[in-house]
């Protein structure tokens, strides 16, 4: 080998020659990759974002609403078994919590509603359940008079069947008078030993369809018993306050 040729192949390469080209590491992602993720990212946390401030102001736009729809639907239910016009304190605001009484037929604590006219009770409003309907539990709503007399009874929730049991349902009976209208005004100081004719009461009831009504006429007998006694203190109670030791 000449001196020209070793000379040419241990020279550095020319300025203006390209380098080799350098591997990809696979582990590294090309840079367009990688921002596009990045964009993508952006975007994700920004409609994340968005979203969660729109809820936001829908939540704080429709609470209200809502709650005071939820307030009239209670007040329209309880003017079923107490008129608005007996009253005039905020009775879904004048509460006790009643402790899980068995003639109440509810697991857990039951809200008792007070009616006032003045300074002077009304009624208690409160809730009881059947367990024994036909088709399962009855729920009723009571309105019990500060005079130891019965304002009304409701049946809030059934699964009777359909044109036969279900009659102990006001907004389906067709008859006139209403069946459930029979309590209105009923002294409840026997409570205790209601039940329909055919077991000796004086409830009246559709025949070939006994066990519904004389499931209701039994629960609102257990739970005005109950109730009854206590009136007095219960009107007595500062407002949300437990009426546990009521019933000790």
């Amino acid at each position: 080998m000449s001196d020209a040729e070793r000379d040419t192949l241990a020279a550095p390469p020319a300025a203006d020659q390209a380098p080799a080209e350098a591997v990809p590491n696979e582990l590294t992602p090309p840079a367009s990759a990688a921002g596009t993720a990045a964009r993508s990212a952006l975007l994700l946390g920004t409609f994340t974002l968005i979203f969660t401030a729109l809820m936001a102001l829908t939540f704080e736009a429709t609470r209200e609403p809502i709650r005071a729809s939820v307030e009239a639907r209670r007040l329209e239910l309880i003017a079923q078994v107490l008129p608005q016009g007996d009253y005039d304190n905020a009775l879904l605001t004048d509460v006790v919590q009643l402790p899980a009484l068995p003639a109440l037929g509810i697991a857990g604590p039951v809200m008792l509603h007070r009616a006032r006219r003045g300074a002077e009770p009304v009624a208690l409003v409160f809730e009881a359940q059947a367990p024994d309907g036909y088709s399962g539990a009855i729920r009723l709503l009571i309105a019990l008079r500060a005079d130891g007399t019965l304002g009304g009874v409701r049946v809030v929730a059934h699964k009777e069947t359909p044109g036969l049991g279900d009659y102990i349902d006001p907004a389906k009976d067709r008859a006139t008078p209403k069946w459930i209208a029979q309590f209105v005004g009923r002294d409840t100081a026997q409570a205790a030993n209601w039940t329909v004719r055919k077991d000796g009461g004086d409830f009246a009831y559709m025949t070939g369809a006994t066990i519904s009504p004389r499931a209701v006429v039994r629960a609102t007998g257990r739970a005005v018993a109950a109730i009854t006694p206590a009136r007095e203190a219960l009107f007595g109670l500062p407002t949300g306050a437990s009426a546990g030791e009521v019933f000790k």
